[in-house]
């Protein structure tokens, strides 16, 4: 397209700073080029994947979507667009954007993409497939190993699993998550008590305080030994260092939760279920506990304020209907 005018080097810049999670000199280097380019379309694409990665999916959404009324096929856009439907838990939405960008895009992402969109959809052996077409090709390819790794271990085929994430650790030694899943599955075998006594002691290594993977693992396996505050504490500390991490919030939110400590199981949850609000069980303990509290209003005011961040989280509406009409004063006998 005309529109297309990027320099490779200036696009190179831009994706380094998204790499290095630099997106606010991101969005400033691509308004900038904008200015001067207004027509550019790739600019367009790559600052509507910004803004997915900022947690802004609403305008990744218009933005793509205006690339795409001047360009239907632009893979770019497509690809962008197949993104924000995986990210708002609409895994057959994205795959046929991915389908249609692939159409025009040969590069490799693309497969990983759809490879992702099947493994939501429940499609283990063709996500599988579709890593084991590239890896054919290109055998060492990092990110498609780690995700052929998480597609095996969803099979339940975890020996497969374990000596692909050890294939990993061969070429990329240092990835805090591959030695935590080596680990986890090398402990499947081994009683309980001995693997939590050895991750104790691993997590005793100076090198390993800062690794958010292991402090989740150990967690879990707290967890798994009935000693549930300790394994939210371990929870936290994964957290507070990896705080992109949602996962670790839910589980420590769950945890306070089990220990009946509402308010900090709250305050978990609510940050856990703006950052994913497709989460169910994420929000029915939420609603659970703000019930109990006598606080569904706050509940409800939450509800409407992640759907307008997140429009195209249909299943919100419901929900929110719902407890409207609980808290309308008809419902409760008040004329």
């Amino acid at each position: 397209m005309e529109g297309d005018r990027t320099s490779p080097g200036r696009l190179t810049r831009i994706q380094e700073l998204k790499r290095d999670g630099k997106y606010g000199e991101a969005e400033r280097e691509i308004q900038r080029e904008l200015q001067k380019t207004p027509g550019d379309l790739l600019l367009k694409t790559s600052l509507a994947d910004l803004f997915l990665r900022q947690g802004r999916p609403a305008e990744a959404r218009i933005l793509a979507e205006e690339v795409l009324a001047q360009d239907p096929r632009h893979p770019q856009a497509l690809s962008v667009l197949g993104d924000f439907f995986l990210a708002e838990n609409s895994p057959r939405e994205a795959l046929e954007y991915f389908r249609q960008a692939s159409q025009r895009d040969p590069r490799p992402y693309l497969h990983l993409k759809i490879a992702r969109a099947l493994k939501e959809l429940g499609k283990l052996p063709e996500a599988l497939e579709e890593m084991e077409n590239v890896l054919v090709v290109k055998r060492d390819h990092l990110p498609f190993l780690k995700e052929k790794a998480l597609i095996l271990n969803r099979m339940k085929r975890f020996d497969e699993a374990l000596a692909c994430y050890e294939r990993i650790q061969s070429i990329l030694p240092d990835d805090p998550f591959v030695q935590k899943e080596i680990l986890r599955l090398r402990a499947r075998t081994r009683p309980q008590d001995q693997v939590l006594k050895e991750l104790t002691t691993v997590m005793g290594m100076e090198s390993k305080k800062t690794n958010p993977q292991m402090h989740g693992l150990l967690a879990q396996k707290l967890k798994d030994s009935g000693m549930v505050r300790e394994a939210a504490a371990e929870y936290k500390a994964a957290a507070d260092l990896e705080p992109e991490n949602s996962f670790f919030l839910k589980q420590e939110g769950f945890c306070h939760y089990r220990l009946k400590e509402y308010p900090e199981a709250i305050r978990c949850l609510t940050q856990a279920f703006r950052k994913d609000p497709s989460d169910y069980v994420v929000r029915k303990t939420l609603e659970k506990i703000q019930a109990a509290q006598g606080d569904l209003p706050g509940f409800l005011e939450l509800l409407e304020e992640v759907l307008k961040h997140h429009p195209q989280n249909k299943t919100l509406l419901g929900p929110i209907k719902r407890i409207r009409k609980k808290l309308s004063p008809s419902s409760s006998g008040v004329s």
